[in-house]
């Protein structure tokens, strides 16, 4: 089984493992979106803390082209001190509501 390695902008590796792979391209427009959620995770616009659990982190990043048009990236990482993940990435349209832990200048 292969495991990604992604890093977020503060340099903390996340683990893309290949069943949350699997996972997201249940989503058929994010085949060939890997990419994207690297960037989404080095250089997001903003970052909120999941209100369903505190240890999740949901970056989003905004793309004026995706295979579904002009919409968000969201990617929803698990952040623990040894085995931090990526849950599930998928294009919306508005962001959740969470609290704002981090917003690009």
């Amino acid at each position: 089984m292969t495991t990604a390695v992604m890093k977020d902008r503060f340099n903390r590796e996340f683990r893309l493992t290949e069943e949350r792979k699997s996972h997201v391209l249940q989503h058929p427009e994010m085949k060939g979106q890997l990419d994207k959620i690297k960037e989404t995770l080095k250089d997001p616009d903003f970052i909120q803390r999941s209100k369903m659990d505190r240890d999740t982190l949901l970056f989003y990043k905004f793309y004026k082209k995706t295979p579904v048009g002009e919409k968000y990236l969201m990617v929803a990482a698990k952040l623990l001190n040894h085995h931090s993940f990526i849950i599930t990435a998928f294009f919306t349209d508005n962001a959740r509501k969470g609290e704002n832990i981090w917003l690009k200048i």
